[in-house]
């Protein structure tokens, strides 16, 4: 259980993995606080965002769409391996998922499958949107996996959390595939790595 690191130290993190860090607006007060609250934090999870285009992409993410406002996310990692800071704190990005994941989430365990939408993912996950069209043949450029690995690593390390803290939103919530042409496992084990 940790609370959220301030947006200051987020953004440090992230420039100290080595990270190329783009800050959109005022990205730091950008948030959905007023629908409940954000923290304790348990861990990172990673989505796609099913558009293409860098700029359209980043601006979906930080304004929503009219069923589901904006933040999106944290931060959106574009095919350049660049993060897009767009929002801090509370985002719409995990929403329901199961609270048997969270748990072993908590616990850094082996994630069991996600049957249930019972457990508010928003105040609990940070979220990193990444440019892709989640078709499967969309392309993952070898400096956006990097990024991704950096960014999750980033949250990690701060928290001294370890790979087991690191999701998909296709493993929290029943229906989702996202993130769809890489495996979690891989991410993790890169995640891993990277810690040592």
């Amino acid at each position: 259980m940790a609370p959220p690191m301030s947006a200051s130290s987020f953004l440090e993190a992230l420039k100290k993995e080595g990270l190329t860090v783009v800050e959109a607006g005022d990205w730091q007060d950008h948030n959905r606080n007023d629908k409940g609250d954000w923290g304790p934090v348990h861990g990172v999870m990673i989505h796609h965002t099913a558009t293409s285009g860098s700029e359209r992409t980043v601006d979906i993410c930080r304004k929503g769409h009219a069923n589901l406002p904006g933040p999106l996310c944290h931060g959106v990692i574009t095919k350049d391996g660049k993060v897009h800071l767009v929002g801090y704190g509370r985002a719409n990005h995990a929403g329901l998922g199961d609270d048997d994941v969270l748990r072993a989430v908590i616990a850094e365990k082996g994630l069991p499958g996600d049957n249930e939408t019972n457990t508010d993912g928003n105040r609990h996950f940070y979220g990193f949107e990444c440019e892709n069209l989640g078709d499967g043949d969309d392309p993952w450029p070898d400096e956006q996996l990097e990024a991704i690995e950096r960014a999750v690593a980033a949250v990690c390390r701060h928290h001294g959390w370890n790979e087991r803290s690191v999701v998909g939103h296709l493993e929290w919530q029943p229906g989702k595939v996202d993130p769809r042409g890489f495996t979690m496992d891989s991410m993790r084990e890169r995640v891993r790595d990277r810690l040592k």
